[in-house]
């Protein structure tokens, strides 16, 4: 169905990964209305349940981007989206196929949005990327896992090169929990924008009821609180 779509209404292009510093002016909205653009194109209508993904481990400083994405999400907007993946239940190299396979048979035909930390040059740090692709993760610490959805965030939050598991661990907390506060307000505002264009019939199966879909008073006061 996706291919389908594309194909439809983009036939000779594809849509780009979107990236931007985390401190930029505007980083939240511009990440947020991009991702908003991303659903309504590879989602139409929402039809396809979302389930948030944030991949990574609270034992690691820089590994828990993720998590805290996930337990952002979870906390500031219950009830509204599936997330796999938080402080308190992270999913991890050692358990991610088993969650996939759970989300598959929980919600199947789902729609994955994955979130996930990556290292790359000192002058990229602080990077946030959206693309229309399936994450691959695991390939800073050069691991083969399998792909994670359809559309995937990564946060750039230390150096590549060397020793990477001793450059995860002495990653600055500060940073991360500013990138997750950042990546969680855009998913939570492109969310707003898709479920706000998305007619109310197909937008209700995500368990989002109609009154609520086009009450932009409660999307931005929950907006607000992350």
């Amino acid at each position: 169905m996706t291919r389908f779509f594309l194909e439809k209404l983009l036939p000779n292009k594809k849509p780009e990964k979107f990236q931007c510093h985390y401190e930029d002016p505007g980083a939240v909205h511009m990440l947020g209305t991009k991702f908003g653009d991303f659903l309504t194109l590879l989602n139409p209508g929402l039809i396809r349940k979302m389930v948030i993904v944030g991949v990574g481990t609270d034992r690691s400083t820089g590994d828990s981007l993720g998590p805290l994405v996930g337990t952002k999400i979870k906390e500031s907007f219950p009830g509204r989206l599936t997330v796999y993946g938080t402080l308190d239940e992270p999913v991890h190299a050692g358990n991610l196929s088993q969650k996939l396979t759970d989300i598959e048979n929980e919600h199947p035909n789902s729609f994955i949005v994955a979130v996930d930390a990556s290292l790359g040059k000192p002058s990229s740090i602080g990077q946030i990327t959206l693309s229309p692709s399936a994450l691959k993760p695991g390939t800073g610490v050069k691991k083969d896992l399998p792909l994670v959805g359809e559309i995937h965030f990564t946060g750039i939050i230390n150096v590549a090169g060397h020793m990477e598991y001793f450059v995860l661990q002495n990653t600055r907390l500060s940073l991360v929990m500013r990138m997750a506060d950042s990546i969680a307000r855009s998913i939570i505002h492109g969310y707003h924008l898709a479920c706000s264009s998305a007619e109310e019939k197909t937008a209700a199966p995500l368990g989002v009821s109609p009154e609520k879909i086009h009450s932009h008073r409660d999307y931005d006061t929950i907006y607000e609180q992350v």
